[in-house]
Formats: structure tokens, sequence, C-alpha cells
């Protein structure tokens, strides 16, 4: 047997929905080993291929979207057209709804959302597109070692022309903060609690709110370039902004919440978005 490999070939970034936790924002990072034949160039696959095709094919299967564990008691499906709708009443009994077109959702057949139950799927799908001289793929599904703080937030931007404006996919995120030139990690806690497993809206999204089971919740909608969205979610899960929810403009909140809090003093934020990528601003 003859294998190529490609460490951390991805990062999906993505929310997936939980009884307990509710939208999870996520991100996990993919290493990749075909097996197989040589052909005639003498390879089992091209590196250009592996880093074109198969880091775009796991994008378009599981990169932006919100998945769903489908078999899961709590979770209600129905399709209307090309646009999705999925529904789960959660542990505490509050409920999460979201209509979207279907390509922004994956539906898993299973209870739950993990690497391990999430890797057989995409390599199965992923091995209907190689040559027939790679006879297997394998991957290797799961997320960073963070040091520090860290983070899971879900959002949508409605601007954005590329996945992003899809209303439900997420992150899992460090975040560094500096108090006149040196790191603080209780400040950099005090985030993680804040936006735990949390839902970053832009206010003026907010199309209603009303009374489910004496729990408040809230209904956020926009249309974009790939269709209509909607979400409905308990409001104790939802973080509102008055700006759009770019990594910038997370990044430029946080900065303005200390600065005010220390407004003598030097502050940076540090705002990741998954892995190795995000934003800075200081005042």
């Amino acid at each position: 047997m003859t294998a190529l490999f490609v460490n951390q070939l991805t990062t999906l970034d993505f929310s997936y929905l939980d009884p307990a936790r509710g939208v999870v924002g996520e991100s996990w990072l993919v290493d990749v080993t075909l097996e197989g034949d040589l052909d005639e160039q003498g390879m089992v696959f091209d590196f250009g291929h592996v880093k074109k095709q198969i880091k775009a094919s796991l994008d378009i299967l599981a990169d932006h979207r919100l998945l769903v564990p489908s078999n899961h008691s709590h979770v209600i499906i129905s399709s209307d057209q090309s646009q999705l709708n999925v529904a789960m009443v959660t542990s505490t009994g509050d409920q999460i709804q979201c209509s979207a077109p279907a390509q922004a959702i994956l539906l898993v057949n299973d209870t739950r959302i993990t690497p391990e139950i999430l890797t057989p799927i995409l390599e199965a799908e992923l091995l209907k597109e190689v040559p027939a001289n790679v006879t297997g793929i394998k991957l290797d599904i799961y997320p960073e070692a963070i040091q520090g703080a860290f983070y899971h937030y879900s959002h949508g931007l409605k601007k954005h022309l590329g996945d992003c404006q899809r209303i439900a996919h997420g992150h899992r995120s460090p975040i560094h903060i500096y108090l006149d030139g040196n790191r603080d990690s209780d400040l950099e806690e005090e985030w993680a609690e804040t936006w735990k497993d949390i839902y970053i809206a832009t206010r003026e999204d907010l199309l209603t709110e009303f009374d489910l089971n004496g729990i408040n919740h809230l209904k956020f909608g926009y249309t974009s370039d790939q269709g209509y969205f909607e979400l409905t979610i308990a409001e104790e899960r939802c973080y509102l902004l008055d700006t759009d929810t770019t990594v910038e403009l997370l990044a430029e909140h946080i900065a303005d919440v200390h600065k005010n809090r220390f407004p003598a003093s030097n502050i940076k934020v540090v705002a990741f978005e998954g892995f190795n990528k995000g934003s800075i601003c200081e005042k």
C-alpha cells in the first residue's frame, strides 16, 4: 500500500445543533491521507489536486453550514422546494428553528455531531470524486489545541457574497486581550464565559420577539445572495450588536467595552475567527 498525506489541509468552520448547548460554533482541522496505486506519473494523486479538489469538496460538504443530527428525537425537519426547515427543542425547553436554502444545512443521520461521526460520511463522499487508482481516503478531524481562553460563537453575515452569509455558521476561537501591553487572562476568561455557545446577532436583523413556554425568543431573518435565511433562538442564547458581526467588528466591540472600563489604558484585542486568522483592534 502506498499513500500520500496532507496535514491541516483545511479548516471546517461551521455550527451544529446540540440539545444541551444550543447552536454551537465550531472549527475543526482536517488531515487527509489517500491510499492507492501509483498512476502513470508515479503518484497516488497530485498534491496540487489534493489542495484544490479535495479541499474544495470538504468545504462544500461541511464548511460554513449548520450541521443537524437528524436522528435525534428532539429534531424536526421539513422542506419547502429548495428551502430546508429544522427545529429542535433543547433540554431546557426553549426552541431553535432555522429556515435556509438547502446548501446551508447538512443533515447528519445520527443523534450527535462529533468528529468520529462526521469522518466516515465525508470519507465516503470524497472517495466518489477521486480517480480509480485511489482506493481509500482517511480523514483525521480534530479541534485545535488552544492554550488559554476561547469561545464558541455562531453568526451570519447577510452582506457577505460568499458562504459567510449563511445565518447559522460559526467558529471556535481564541481571544487575546492586552492591557497596557500585558496580556490579561482574566479579561479573556470573561469573554470566553460571555460568548460560551453564543449566537451573535445584528440588531437590525431582529424580526420579532415572543414568549414561548415562559422563555423569551428572538427571530432573526434576512435575504441575501443565496436566498432567505431565518433563525429563532432563545434570547438568553444571544448577544446583540448594533453592527454587523464580522471578526473586525467583534474585535472593535471588545476593545470598546474595555476602553470604557479602562479609559486611561491602552487596549489591544486579538480576536481569532477559527484557526490562525482573525482581527486586531487597538484603542
